[in-house]
């Protein structure tokens, strides 16, 4: 068991006392090294040289203690003594005893026997470097006042330098111990790190049968994930929570410390590969332009703003209607060291006049337009007010883009748009119809559309609520077991998106690959069992966590869909795909708008509704209640 000391006034101590041990030790120290130098080379404790040599006691201290002082001995913290130290404790030491030894040449002084120097300078580096890692030991001993909390318990999967970097983090803290390292190395089996043994991964059962363990670390910072997803496979089913370091990125960038543990990224849980991003195509459409993101405040709007930030625009202007939204995110890009100026502007998006008086103001060149109520039951539960944002938003920006003159124009879309069950959907649907009209009637902005499913730590994204359920003890809430949902991260995300747009030739539908559907009920259990918990169900009534299915909400799909009909055609870029969807005549969208907008200036949902199913003959409302404003047969 580790000596512990109780020194709570430790801190308190003036810098100058705390010092004064540490000399008075050297005082000792350095006539002790001189008698023991001679005692081990001649097996003598009082041999005629070292009488003959007494001059050598008084000189080692009036040599050796300023010369600890002045090259910083002192000054050291030991509680974070190192290797490091040992060496300059060496280096110091050497010079001491070629000092002494020179003394002693000027002052004529006998000469003790010559390998008694080397002695000297063993013993010195001995003596001084053990008695501070002794209390360096002592030191990482000592626990706060007051009762003594639990240690946990934890192995640590991995046993490469990161592994390393954080068990020597950890040994500063008094709340962990470290029960066992795991990796699949043959060749570190049943060695040692830190005294703590090195075993298969085999051996993990074992562990948790004996109680050794209340947490896994995940230390493989740089491991493919690939091989990080079998390995979270295997290690979910035990009960234990699981964390991680951060990556190998933000250790060496300075933006996270190989301590700072943390839960496993859902990315992680989904089986994505993510694509590397093609610099030209990210910044063909950005470097040295004018940028304009409406809806900036969002949780798309924002990443967007932060990645075309760093692909150095000529300017960025911020457009957002949420006062402090747009206060959080200035304050946030203005804490950037960038020199590219960043132009905030509070304003509703919906106004033509205004939105065209920013985009001259600013010499605007490219227009990302993210702004949309996207909340499904929200809107559904509101179906005017979500109907006149959306679409009055798209036609005032589209508008304003037009008359001047930009030279593109991207709709941010939604896989809800197609064959869609809600309000918001459809709307999103007839907002790509303006787009493709647009596109379709002229060809000095290229206008374009890009279309993907959910993101992960979106506002209204299960994963955040997921977390806080968890934390609260559950139950997590699943609207029905074979719901699923198509997942990105929202910079992955923003960087197809961002490169879709360099692609834009005019009216494309850009479809982003998601990869497989996730069944949002697997997804609650791995959150679940990642956490350290188990699944209360019927097969498993002891379980910790239930998951409770509600039903599916107002206007939510069982399954989502990216394409509305036929094929679609590849790319320059494996995850992004083109498609040309039919759209409607000019002639056509015009009469079944001017109806939409007299039922929406009416606030007529029955109106509005019946105008939409026209608008999107695909549009089939979930909602009882829609359905029959729509005219819908139930």
């Amino acid at each position: 068991m580790a000596l512990r000391v109780r020194w709570p006034v430790l801190g308190r101590i003036p810098l100058l006392v705390r010092r004064l041990p540490l000399l008075a030790a050297d005082v000792v120290l350095l006539p002790l090294a001189v008698w023991l130098s001679f005692l081990l080379r001649l097996a003598d404790p009082w041999p005629p040289e070292l009488q003959e040599s007494l001059w050598l006691l008084p000189t080692a201290l009036a040599i050796g203690l300023p010369l600890y002082a002045l090259s910083g001995q002192y000054r050291g913290l030991t509680r974070y003594v190192g290797s490091a130290a040992l060496y300059q404790l060496a280096i110091r030491n050497a010079l001491l005893v070629l000092l002494v030894a020179f003394a002693g040449l000027q002052l004529q002084q006998p000469a003790p026997p010559r390998s008694s120097w080397l002695l000297l300078w063993i013993l010195l580096t001995v003596f001084t470097g053990g008695l501070r890692f002794a209390l360096r030991d002592l030191l990482l001993g000592q626990v706060p006042r007051g009762p003594r909390p639990r240690r946990q318990r934890v192995v640590i999967v991995g046993a490469g330098a990161a592994a390393a970097q954080l068990a020597a983090a950890l040994r500063l803290g008094h709340d962990t111990r470290i029960a066992a390292f795991l990796d699949d190395d043959p060749g570190l089996w049943h060695r040692t790190l830190y005294g703590v043994p090195v075993l298969p991964p085999a051996q993990l059962p074992r562990l948790l049968r004996r109680g050794r363990v209340d947490q896994l670390i995940l230390s493989t910072p740089s491991l493919e994930a690939r091989e990080r997803r079998r390995l979270l496979a295997d290690l979910q089913g035990y009960g234990v929570p699981v964390l991680q370091v951060p990556s190998v990125e933000e250790i060496a960038s300075g933006r996270a410390r190989i301590d700072t543990l943390r839960p496993v990224p859902i990315e992680d849980l989904l089986g994505r590969e993510s694509v590397p991003p093609d610099p030209a195509l990210l910044a063909a459409a950005i470097s040295g332009r004018s940028v304009l993101v409406s809806g900036a405040g969002g949780s798309i709007g924002s990443e967007l703003c932060r990645q075309i930030l760093r692909l150095r625009p000529a300017r960025l202007v911020l457009l957002e209607r949420s006062e402090l939204a747009l206060y959080t995110l200035g304050q946030e890009l203005a804490s950037w060291a960038v020199d590219v100026p960043v132009v905030e502007v509070l304003g509703d998006v919906a106004e033509q006049a205004f939105v065209e008086g920013v985009l001259r103001a600013e010499g605007v060149e490219v227009l990302f337009h993210a702004a949309a109520y996207k909340h499904v039951p929200l809107v559904e539960a509101n179906i005017c007010a979500g109907l006149a944002n959306n679409l009055h938003g798209t036609r005032s920006a589209l508008a304003a883009a037009l008359a001047c003159g930009l030279e593109r124009f991207t709709l941010i879309s939604t896989d809800k748009a197609v064959r869609p069950t809600s309000a918001m959907g459809a709307s999103k649907r007839v907002c790509e119809l303006l787009v493709q009209n647009a596109a379709a009637s002229q060809n000095r902005t290229i206008c374009a559309m890009v279309r993907f499913g959910n993101v992960l730590g979106s506002s209204g994204s299960v994963v955040p609520l997921f977390r806080r359920q968890i934390a609260e003890g559950g139950p997590l809430t699943v609207t029905h077991p074979e719901v699923t949902r198509f997942f990105m991260t929202i910079p992955e995300a923003v960087q197809l998106v961002l490169q879709a747009s360099a692609m834009a030739i005019g009216g494309e539908v850009f479809l982003l690959d998601m990869g497989n559907p996730v069944r949002i009920a697997d997804l609650a259990r791995q959150m679940i069992q990642l956490s350290g918990a188990s699944v209360r169900d019927a097969a498993h009534p002891e379980g910790d966590i239930a998951i409770h299915f509600t039903g599916l909400r107002p206007g939510e799909k069982l399954h989502e869909e990216l394409l509305l009909a036929g094929d679609s055609d590849p790319t320059a870029h494996p995850l992004i795909r083109r498609a040309r969807e039919v759209c409607l005549s000019p002639r056509r969208l015009d009469e079944l708008l001017a109806e939409l907008e007299s039922a929406l200036g009416r606030w007529d949902e029955a109106r509005a509704l019946q105008a939409l199913r026209r608008l999107v003959p695909d549009y089939r409302p979930a909602t009882p209640a829609a359905a029959d404003l729509a005219g819908q047969p139930r």
